[in-house]
């Protein structure tokens, strides 16, 4: 679990620097939101098509670790050929480059995820899924800071190059990684194709597990879009584009500190609960951002956080409750693939939008984010139906 942990939090914090310092780097070059937000859509858009494919390709694999190494270390290399490329390559190349990274991209969310069940005894896997969802909150913490820190002192190129050392440097932990049991892979020997159609069918045909995926791709829109809004937000109320990227670590503090009182009450609400409430604050934290007031930024960063942090640690729990072990890592990197590409369809609409009215990008992704609890109880349950157990750590 130590190496684990030291792998997880070293790629998902280079994951999470990656995103504002390509967005900061193609802002410097190029001068314009919107050409900067179709870089980081360009990085994460692919992820729809390589989340399932990569998914079902660990799931065959004996050591599905080495599987996931190799696709850190070829996610790093890519982001350092997209640095190359920026002002040097036509931009559309640049982005053809971005979007053949992103086919990784889940190697960074679900990949690892799906196999912490390997990692650790079952007894111990609702603290672990716990710890696991809060290091997406210490990424997202570290990793705004990291590239509003490291930009303002050495650029943003520097930002870009320190992001992607941190993701190749986890690859030794994902290496040795435990392996499935022969057992469970020699049930396996149907073709890719039909893992495919298998894992995708599980997801939608398992109601809460749908409702939990729709709901959360749906809120990583609207997060989308409030990302492609950092730079703007910085150069017109903080001073500076590069000092936009600090803002996403209010939203990082709040959901740490939101995931650790959810721990201390495991029994307080159940997973499916927490998805669309957790959905319906993010809404509001989006609203009072639109406001346009610089008092009210901060404080609607810190209550985004505190429906972000929750939302993905009940999503990982249903996730974990819902997925057969067969299917597990591409129900994980598929689910993954699903969020992301969410929050790329968010920042490529936000980008044109936020140079019209950024105040209106704003209080459009609230609406979105508010959509997405009425689209987790649209997904009708089975007549019969487990209750809603609850997985959280105790």
């Amino acid at each position: 679990m130590v190496s684990y942990a030291a792998g997880v939090v070293a790629a998902r914090v280079g994951d999470e620097m990656s995103g504002p310092a390509l967005m900061l780097a193609g802002y410097a070059v190029a001068g314009s939101a919107a050409e900067a937000s179709a870089l980081l859509a360009g990085i994460t858009a692919a992820a729809a098509a390589g989340g399932p494919v990569l998914g079902a390709v660990l799931d065959r694999q004996r050591r599905p670790g080495r599987l996931l190494a190799a696709s850190l270390v070829l996610y790093a290399i890519g982001l350092a050929m997209i640095l190359v490329g920026l002002g040097r390559l036509p931009f559309a190349v640049t982005v053809l480059i971005a979007v053949l990274t992103g086919l990784l991209g889940p190697a960074l969310s679900g990949g690892w995820t799906g196999q912490l069940p390997r990692v650790v005894p079952a007894d111990r896997l609702p603290r672990a899924n716990a710890l696991d969802a809060m290091t997406f909150g210490m990424a997202s913490l570290a990793g705004p800071v990291l590239a509003g820190s490291v930009t303002q002192a050495l650029g943003a190129s520097t930002a870009v190059v320190v992001s992607a050392a941190l993701i190749g440097s986890a690859a030794p932990a994902a290496w040795i990684l435990p392996g499935r049991p022969e057992r469970v892979r020699d049930a396996r020997r149907g073709s890719l194709i039909s893992d495919l159609v298998a894992g995708l069918r599980a997801i939608a045909g398992k109601p809460r597990l749908a409702r939990a995926t729709l709901t959360s791709a749906v809120c990583c829109v609207a997060q989308g879009m409030l990302t492609a809004c950092v730079p703007l937000l910085g150069d017109r109320v903080l001073g500076g584009a590069g000092r936009g990227a600090l803002l996403l670590s209010c939203a990082a503090v709040s959901a740490l500190v939101a995931n650790a009182v959810l721990a201390r009450f495991p029994q307080s609400v159940t997973p499916d609960s927490i998805i669309w409430g957790a959905a319906l604050i993010q809404a509001g934290a989006l609203a009072l951002a639109a406001t346009g007031r610089p008092a009210a930024l901060a404080p609607a960063l810190l209550l985004a956080g505190i429906g972000e942090g929750p939302q993905l640690t009940a999503l990982f729990a249903v996730r974990h409750r819902e997925a057969p072990e067969h299917l597990r890592g591409q129900i994980f990197t598929t689910g993954a693939s699903l969020k992301i590409t969410g929050f790329a369809s968010g920042a490529a609409i936000a980008g044109p939008l936020a140079a019209w009215s950024l105040t209106g990008t704003l209080a459009t992704a609230a609406g979105v984010a508010a959509l997405a609890a009425p689209a987790f109880l649209a997904v009708p349950l089975d007549a019969v139906g487990r209750p809603e157990e609850s997985v959280l750590p105790d």
